[in-house]
């Protein structure tokens, strides 16, 4: 347009001269004759300047309907990035309230595989004492004396007979896997005063067991099921604090993170979670805080 102008501008100028040029006084029949030719040249730059005008037109024409057409474009192409916006959202959020559900769908695996270990070792521990006494009862002379319960001395009763003499029964300590094992039944059975009672027979008796940590691991599944937080962070933070090396560790640190968000406490439950994917990268633990921290909109690395 400002060329256009700009030529128009020049033609007018022209005009105008040429009409100045037509005004001046000259010889009647060279005035008259010139006056012709200018009045000509003055006509076909009238006419140049309609035809240039009508291309103008014509041109901005055109300009006008693309830029309607590329500004619908742009209003559709917004409304569609608004769509798939709303679409990504609802996805996060679905995905946010299917996590709970999914952990904890791992977790009653993992609590089985427990199970499962518990009653392995048991028998192991059974068939062990079997061939223990087979030796024994192989090995043993005929003639030896018969022994008294829990090696208890042999004395002779009024009568003659041998009788033992029993010791008085002491607060022995529970046996480990068995109590151990029904802590987890319990549990999956949601019996969870009678399984809290048990994992903490195990921290009473065996506070230095591996087993221990799984049975203060378990205390804060108890707590975080029953909506008790803060005493699921207690719980959590025991595991983590002294039993690091712990199976149930990964998993710990995942609930602690996920206890902290329930309680309002984002930036420590996101710690955690950030945490446990630079402790243990390759853990399923990992993949479902991954999953939380992509639900809540925080930026994490990716995996490796």
């Amino acid at each position: 347009m400002h060329i256009a102008r700009t030529i128009r501008n020049r033609f007018l100028m022209t005009a105008l001269l040429a009409v100045v040029l037509a005004a001046a006084p000259r010889p009647a029949h060279a005035a008259s004759k010139e006056m012709i030719e200018l009045q000509t040249q003055v006509q076909q730059l009238l006419d140049m300047m309609q035809r240039l005008q009508s291309t103008m037109d014509s041109r901005f024409g055109v300009l006008q309907n693309l830029s309607q057409q590329t500004a619908d474009a742009a209003a559709q192409m917004t409304a569609t990035v608004n769509a798939l916006q709303k679409k990504i959202d609802a996805q996060n959020e679905a995905t946010g309230g299917k996590m709970d559900t999914v952990s904890g769908q791992i977790q009653s695996l993992n609590d089985s595989v427990d199970e499962l270990k518990s009653r392995i070792a048991k028998l192991d521990k059974t068939v062990l004492e079997m061939q223990t006494q087979l030796q024994n009862i192989q090995t043993s002379p005929q003639t030896a004396a018969p022994a008294a319960p829990n090696g208890a001395p042999v004395t002779a009763s009024p009568d003659g007979s041998p009788s033992a003499t029993m010791a008085p029964a002491a607060n022995q300590a529970p046996p480990l896997q068995e109590t151990f094992q029904a802590g987890v039944r319990d549990y999956n059975a949601a019996r969870y005063e009678v399984a809290t009672g048990e994992f903490q027979s195990v921290l009473q008796f065996y506070p230095t067991d591996e087993l221990a940590g799984s049975a203060e691991f378990y205390l804060g599944e108890i707590a975080y099921r029953q909506q008790n937080y803060t005493d699921a962070v207690k719980a959590y933070n025991a595991v983590l604090e002294g039993f690091s090396g712990s199976s149930k560790a990964p998993a710990a640190q995942l609930r602690k993170g996920l206890a902290l968000i329930q309680l309002g406490k984002k930036d420590s439950g996101v710690h955690e979670l950030r945490t446990l994917l630079q402790r243990h990268p390759q853990t399923p633990e990992a993949a479902q805080a991954r999953s939380k921290l992509n639900a809540m909109g925080v930026r994490i690395a990716p995996a490796r």
